[in-house]
């Protein structure tokens, strides 16, 4: 059929709201946050407290300020997890050059052989030089003024300014040998590692784009350890793999060896327990707190 749906006044949205059986105290307030937050961002925060979804009623009880602290929730929520990607990102980065480097020279990425597929290599090379053409840090323009051969910089310059997403592609197309050792660094198998990367890049972008993270259904899954790392393994939740629980608890175990002493593990806590989450719905385990990964030394 058409779309024929006029666009909406802001006190005509209070009003919508009203007549589905939202309670709004503060009119003002509302209206307020319906001028900064659009009402369509808005709707996944307010999905939870619907009593039917085709006629968006809500259940008796249900308020505006929930639905806003849901959504405040979610977008600290992201920040956090930025914070810990962060940190993740760089060790990966360090690990992948350093390996590379000293096993096979500081060109190493230039050379086909160390790839699953000359194809994926010769197309995500092109990438690559893009991506450090287009770069103004001072130490590859230094590089690119100062030398003739290699075109580019040695992999300890390049592994600063290619994209996750690009590292993500690289470490899969690497050779079972080269991704086992660098996937030891972290105490992982290579296939969980090679996973986890690829989950951890859609994970980001998510965060970068603002959107809806802490209930959501996540389309690109991360693979769950077996046996090893013991702490990890034991700590999973493996009936909520679409849930961003387990991305949290690999975080941790990640964050205890590249960051000994964090706090991140608390302050994620202390976020939920401030805004009164639901953390099942996150894919939180009954008794979660007991397990190893998030017990307290």
């Amino acid at each position: 059929m058409d779309f024929n749906k006029p666009a909406r006044t802001l006190d005509e949205q209070i009003a919508l709201l009203r007549e589905r059986g939202m309670r709004i105290n503060d009119p003002r307030r509302a209206r307020h946050y319906l001028k900064h937050l659009n009402y369509y961002r808005l709707t996944a925060y307010w999905l939870p407290f619907e009593a039917e979804h085709e006629t968006h009623q809500f259940k008796q009880g249900s308020c505006f300020d929930d639905v806003l602290n849901l959504y405040v929730f979610d977008r600290e929520f992201r920040l956090l997890l930025m914070d810990a990607i962060e940190r993740v990102e760089v060790s990966l980065r360090t690990i992948w050059a350093y390996q590379l480097a000293h096993r096979y020279g500081s060109h190493a990425y230039l050379e086909t052989k160390h790839a699953k597929r000359t194809d994926w290599h010769e197309r995500n090379l092109r990438r690559l030089e893009k991506e450090v053409r287009r770069s103004d840090e001072l130490f590859i323009q230094h590089y690119l003024n100062t030398y003739r051969e290699p075109g580019l910089p040695p992999i300890w310059s390049v592994c600063e300014v290619m994209s996750l997403g690009l590292l993500s592609r690289w470490l899969t197309q690497l050779k079972p040998s080269d991704a086992t050792v660098i996937a030891r660094e972290w105490s992982f198998d290579q296939s969980v590692l090679r996973g986890f990367v690829r989950h951890l890049t859609y994970v980001r972008n998510l965060c970068a784009h603002h959107s809806r993270v802490w209930n959501r259904s996540l389309t690109v899954t991360m693979p769950l350890p077996r046996s090893k790392p013991e702490a990890l393994a034991s700590s999973v939740n493996r009936r909520a793999d679409r849930r961003i629980y387990n991305t949290l608890a690999t975080l941790v175990f990640l964050l205890d060896r590249i960051s000994p002493g964090h706090e991140w593990k608390e302050r994620l806590l202390e976020l939920l327990e401030r805004h009164g989450v639901e953390v099942e719905k996150m894919g939180f385990p009954a008794g979660f707190e007991r397990l190893p990964i998030w017990r307290t030394p």
